[in-house]
């Protein structure tokens, strides 16, 4: 079936079986969204806790105190 098609027969379903419709699409779009949007969260803060190793120097050059 087409997304034409299936347009079709949309529109031709009772307004309260099209916000029925409506409401599930709407669900399943913000749980799709969700996971899509936590999923890049842990992307960009993947390696943040990574610890570095210090040189014995601070920003300023000299001997940590």
């Amino acid at each position: 079936m087409t997304l034409q098609e299936l347009q079709k027969q949309v529109l031709q379903l009772p307004i309260s079986d099209r916000w029925q419709l409506v409401q599930t699409i709407l669900d399943s779009l913000q749980r799709e969204t969700s996971s899509e949007l936590k999923k890049g969260n842990l992307s960009r803060l993947r390696g943040i806790a990574k610890s570095t190793e210090t040189s014995g120097e601070d920003v300023c050059g000299r001997r940590l105190c």
